[in-house]
């Protein structure tokens, strides 16, 4: 239950402060202004950075375990935060970022321990170190990955994405070995990943800037070298797989720079998603390219997490060598790839054959609209007992919608998605780990399956709707997607621990209410109406 109040508490932060830290880079003038090597062409707020660290240090500070390993880590963290909040801001060299990576570095390797001690088997023989070249092998490795999570912030919305499919696997794998640290920091920055990728999408509206980045791939490596290094079974190279993208990018841009007699950090259109854009694909044709590249990698990692380091390397390289040959083939050849804008057009039409669009879409419309409160009614009633403390919450929300839909109007459908992404992840979650008797499997089952259509449902909604503004279908639906049930095909096991299913339901629903609010265009008495009720409903229930 922690773990999903830590991710709900720091979205919630994040979502709420990034307005904040927006306008501020407005009035203060912290703008990431168009070039020549950039790809968005208005100048955009680069704050992000800020709000996503207060929702992380937020329900670590409140509720994370005392330990040398946690302050390490955070202290390290404040480290990278500061220093790239001052680049943000003013503007620094590259060889004042490596001073401020360089002292986070040795904070968490003296004073929390982290170090790449045992490399692994090979030849027969295992590795390990001696401090005199884990020390400076560690602070390397972690000053690399800091750069590559920091140069791989090229497109809207591609930082943040692979470097949440990345906490997704550290969490899971620390849940998994009872690394309870790991596991809590790991959820913390899951959330507010998913809360800075709301406003991240392209077209974005706010960078996470250096400081974002930069925290990312801090926390990211000194995670996973954490769990890797600890005693548990997992791969000594799996870290290797989990950052592999912004790695891999990194170190083909620099070995190209060095090549050419340049500085590895003087900025160029040498990254790969600068290729992918080369090659024809859209801007988010190109961030989707690459998230299914991340996940892959991530989902090999994981399937093969047990196997030899040589095995992994081996592995690394593969995947390595086929983007190489890929892109130097299509390259050489000057061939461009149509974009797949057209493709949905493709399948529109036999669907049009049959059904009118207009009616379509009013049907397909008509049964979210009264499918997804009927779901969550249900859902109401699915947990044996629901929380006093969960009761009381929604008591305060049902007065809180209620008290401004008469006294601020404007502010209503801000409290309603409050209200659905404070109570909606915990209803799930009791109703999944302590349903009521009479939830036969027969019953679950259509229950679980309701998902499913409201999912499809949902999804052809986005695909058809004439809406130009407010929630649209972007890059992010894949992350979704991938969330929600790629966990439950490479791991059966998930399910024993109410995960695979839990995720899945509390995204599908929330994801469904974010299409609903879009398509009502701001007409949402009855949404508002039906979400008070549900919000009395849960109340009354804890009470009763």
């Amino acid at each position: 239950m922690i773990y999903l109040a830590s991710i709900i508490l720091s979205m919630f932060l994040t979502i709420m402060l990034i307005p904040i830290f927006k306008k501020l880079a407005v009035r203060l003038n912290i703008m990431d202004i168009p070039n020549k090597r950039k790809l968005h062409l208005n100048p955009i707020p680069k704050t992000g950075g800020p709000a996503m660290a207060l929702g992380i240090f937020a329900p670590v500070i409140l509720w994370g375990p005392e330990s040398d390993l946690l302050t390490a880590i955070l202290m390290g963290a404040l480290v990278v935060f500061l220093f790239g909040t001052i680049d943000d801001f003013k503007g620094i060299n590259y060889q004042a970022k490596l001073s401020g990576q360089l002292i986070a570095a040795i904070i968490v390797v003296f004073y929390g321990g982290i170090k790449i001690k045992i490399i692994g088997t090979f030849c027969g023989y295992d590795l390990i170190l001696s401090d005199w070249y884990s020390i400076p092998l560690t602070i390397f490795v972690i000053v690399g990955v800091i750069n590559a999570f920091n140069l791989a912030d090229g497109l809207d919305g591609l930082a943040g994405g692979i470097s949440l499919l990345s906490f997704i696997c550290i969490g899971y794998l620390a849940y998994q070995a009872d690394q309870v640290i790991i596991c809590f920091l790991a959820f913390a920055i899951i959330g507010s990943i998913i809360g800075f990728l709301r406003y991240n999408t392209h077209p974005a509206i706010l960078f996470m800037g250096d400081a974002g980045s930069q925290i990312l791939g801090f926390f990211a490596i000194t995670l996973a070298l954490s769990l890797t290094q600890a005693h548990n079974p997992l791969c000594r190279l799996l870290p290797l797989i989990l950052m592999g993208y912004p790695v891999l990018d990194t170190l083909t841009v620099f070995v190209k720079r060095i090549s050419k007699g340049n500085s590895p950090f003087i900025a160029d259109k040498g990254h790969f998603h600068h290729k992918f854009i080369h090659l024809g694909l859209s801007h988010n044709e190109a961030v989707l390219l690459i998230y299914i590249l991340q996940a892959g990698l991530i989902s090999l990692g994981y399937i093969f997490r047990f196997y030899s380091e040589v095995f992994i390397l081996m592995l690394y390289l593969a995947f390595a060598g086929v983007i190489f040959k890929s892109i130097s083939v299509v390259a050489k050849k000057g061939w461009k790839i149509n974009r797949l804008r057209h493709l949905p057009q493709y399948f529109k039409r036999p669907v049009r054959d049959i059904f009118p669009e207009e009616i379509l879409i009013k049907v397909l419309f008509k049964s979210i609209e009264a499918g997804i409160p009927l779901i969550f009614f249900f859902t109401c009633f699915v947990p044996n007992k629901i929380p006093k403390t969960i009761s009381i919450c929604s008591i305060i929300l049902f007065a809180l919608i209620l008290g401004v839909w008469f006294t601020k109007k404007k502010w209503v459908s801000g409290i309603l998605r409050l209200s659905l992404y404070m109570i909606i992840p915990f209803l799930l979650f009791i109703g999944e780990t302590n349903a009521q008797g009479w939830m036969m499997p027969t019953i679950e089952y259509i229950y679980n399956f309701s998902f499913v259509v409201l999912a499809i449902g949902v999804s052809l909604t986005l695909r058809f709707t004439r809406r130009k503004d407010g929630f649209r279908s972007t890059p992010l639906d894949f992350l979704i997607l991938f969330i929600a049930f790629v966990p439950n095909l490479i791991d059966p096991q998930i399910r024993s621990y109410h995960m695979g299913f839990l995720a899945a339901k509390i995204i599908v629903l929330l994801f469904s209410y974010e299409v609903l609010m879009g398509e009502l265009r701001g007409r949402i008495t009855k949404f508002g109406v039906s979400t008070a009720t549900l919000m009395l409903v849960v109340g009354m229930r804890g009470i009763i």
